[in-house]
């Protein structure tokens, strides 16, 4: 089969490059070959990838920072420079860009203009967590990272107790304990989980177990480096009856929560339909007079 890649680059183009999460001898010789030749190579940090290409004997022509604060500034440019014949190819600090990492707005962007995208395959720690984690890998979703604070993380958070397919999400070191403590609580401590770290590096850990035993275990051991988070899916539900709902959604709202996030977070951890849990809310709100039917509804 003849390399598309062989011989100068002359076709204008985007090139998505998967680089290391860890080990760089995970970089596939056609990564560091596209990276040589391509007119210009985007990366979250130039002082970063100058490095990593320092390190396996590549000289990149030029580099150009791209990172989530100046890629929508970035794109008229790039698309500018692809469609009079530059190929430029996009690399994150680690992994494949546009997951969790900037690239997809550009990506679109060139697509929008009619242009070719294609990408160099690579290493990705989402998935390298998933196979190893030891839960079913044949229906998973990705989550990215969770909102930090407020309803939008309860909400996520309630999505994610009712989801019967494995979830993968990254999280900060910093903020893994009490991501796992709020795991434990929405989707019970029962819940197999696995945590990984450090994956391709010397230190590559994965922890495996139950939710509420990873919350009490990471809570006494701080950790470093990249964290991805691998949630088993919840079973098939049963059938809940309606005074467990009401009872539920009470506790919801007396707890603080709004109709629609009570509706959500009981539809969660209920495993039962939104529209059902969000009806108990309203009719508790009737019998009490009128509260908890506000302006927050639907």
């Amino acid at each position: 089969m003849t390399d598309r890649w062989a011989g100068a680059v002359n076709a204008g183009r985007l090139v998505l490059v998967a680089t290391p999460i860890g080990n760089l001898d995970d970089l596939a010789p056609r990564a560091a070959r596209v990276l040589a030749e391509a007119d210009l190579v985007c990366c979250e940090d130039t002082r970063h990838t100058g490095q990593m290409l320092a390190r396996i004997g590549v000289r990149a022509r030029r580099l150009r920072s791209l990172h989530q604060h100046n890629e929508p500034e970035r794109i008229p440019e790039l698309v500018a420079r692809i469609e009079t014949g530059d190929t430029v190819a996009v690399v994150s600090d680690a992994g494949t860009p546009g997951i969790s990492d900037p690239g997809a707005r550009l990506v679109a962007a060139v697509v929008a203009a009619g242009l070719e995208v294609t990408t160099v395959p690579g290493a990705n720690a989402a998935l390298a967590a998933l196979v190893t984690s030891g839960l079913p890998t044949d229906r998973f979703c990705f989550e990215g990272f969770l909102p930090r604070k407020g309803a939008g993380r309860r909400r996520r958070l309630a999505a994610m107790a009712a989801e019967e397919r494995t979830v993968v999400l990254h999280e900060a070191p910093g903020r893994l304990a009490a991501t796992l403590a709020d795991l434990a609580e929405s989707c019970g401590p029962a819940r197999r989980v696995a945590v990984a770290r450090e994956l391709t590096k010397v230190h590559e850990e994965v922890w495996r177990g139950e939710a509420g035993a990873a919350a009490a275990h990471f809570a006494g051991h701080p950790v470093r480096g990249e964290v991805v988070l691998v949630v088993g899916g919840a079973g098939p539900p049963a059938g809940v009856p309606d005074d467990a709902v009401s009872a539920a959604v009470e506790a919801a709202l007396h707890g603080g929560a709004s109709v629609r996030d009570a509706a959500t977070a009981v539809a969660g951890q209920l495993g039962v339909g939104r529209r059902r849990a969000y009806a108990a809310a309203v009719e508790l709100g009737r019998r009490n007079g009128g509260s908890g039917s506000g302006a927050d509804a639907g």
